[in-house]
């Protein structure tokens, strides 16, 4: 959707063409914020109903205003560096950073000329080495919420039983494994219970997929661990009001927004240590256990299995959390609020 330069405030480049987190995040944020300021993307790989700036047009931007160009990647940062001081364009950048490791030189150089720096957490904020506002990510609360949880696993053809969903991509990184190997544990000694994986194996991920299924089948429990592939997000609600729990196993994340989306849906956590998990999930939503420890998982989890009572009061309060500071509007105007703060 083609848009008037005039009338533009913040522009959000993505310069990726291939769908990423980063390009998830303009898709769902932009589209909000668009309601609170002048904003548009720009770059490939976008929907076409987000309000939308050729790449072509930057070095002519007009020179009347001040505006904020929102980097999320190096080369965001890079092109907004050549915008600002080569094209002498009136740019505040800004640069958001979802990264949990040491940042390369390159990297720093970049980040040490940026206006103002974002955090999408904490923990991301101890990896940069000067101050930055820490901004958490929201999600659709209106999307993602609860439902008639039999009615959604009779249309989407999974069993009535307590259902445990561990979603997203299939890799050694995201602990598939340590998922799948504490089900192998609990299930046989729990008939009224069963496992979801559902995602996607890219490349030399399939032999570690294949290799779970084959380990999955060999225990007789094909029928109840089930792998399905990966669905569209519009789709991602339903499968999450399906569950009685949902794990989010990874070893190493950015941010992930998993853990958010099924609280969303009145769902409790089980999550590790990693990306933003504890400061999504707390005591009364969910429990925490350290990444890549299988016995952690089958501890934390059996309770949450036998307990109907307990996982009912988590899913309220769950529900009542994403509520309360992680609704995709509250990120919007806080990240709003600090280009109004750059623009003055």
């Amino acid at each position: 959707m083609s848009v008037n330069v005039a009338g533009i405030e913040v522009i959000a480049p993505n310069l990726k063409r291939r769908l990423s987190g980063v390009t998830a995040t303009i898709a769902r944020l932009v589209p909000v914020q668009a309601r609170m300021i002048g904003i548009a993307a720009t770059g490939p790989g976008l929907p076409d109903s987000l309000p939308h700036l050729p790449l072509w047009r930057l070095p002519l931007l007009p020179r009347d205003r001040w505006r904020v160009w929102h980097a999320r990647r190096n080369t965001e940062m890079l092109m907004g560096l050549v915008l600002r001081d080569l094209f002498r364009r009136r740019l505040k950048l800004l640069f958001t950073s979802a990264s949990q490791r040491r940042h390369t030189g390159y990297t720093r150089w970049l980040i040490g000329r940026m206006d103002e720096v974002v955090a999408t957490s904490r923990r991301t904020a101890r990896y940069l080495e000067r101050p930055a506002e820490v901004i958490l990510h929201g999600i659709d609360t209106e999307s993602f919420r609860p439902g008639d949880r039999a009615e959604v696993r009779a249309r989407l053809g999974l069993p009535q039983a307590v259902l445990v969903g561990c979603y997203g991509r299939i890799r050694a990184q995201k602990g598939t494994d340590v998922f799948v190997h504490a089900m192998m544990r609990l299930l046989p000694t729990r008939p009224g219970v069963a496992a979801v994986v559902m995602g996607r194996a890219v490349g030399e991920h399939q032999a570690f997929l294949d290799a779970l299924k084959a380990e999955v089948a060999q225990a007789g429990l094909a029928d109840r661990i089930l792998f399905l592939p990966e669905v569209t997000v519009d789709r991602m609600p339903d499968w999450y009001r399906a569950l009685d729990l949902y794990v989010a196993p990874q070893r190493w994340e950015g941010f992930g927004l998993t853990p958010l989306e099924a609280m969303a849906c009145g769902v409790p956590v089980v999550a590790t240590r990693v990306g933003a998990f504890e400061e999504l999930v707390d005591d009364a939503t969910g429990l925490l256990i350290t990444p890549g420890d299988v016995e952690a998982m089958t501890e934390a989890v059996a309770p949450l299995l036998d307990d109907a009572s307990l996982r009912a009061r988590m899913a309220e309060a769950a529900r009542a959390r994403t509520l309360a500071g992680f609704r995709i509007e509250d990120e919007a105007a806080a990240l709003v609020a600090l280009y109004r703060r750059l623009l003055a």
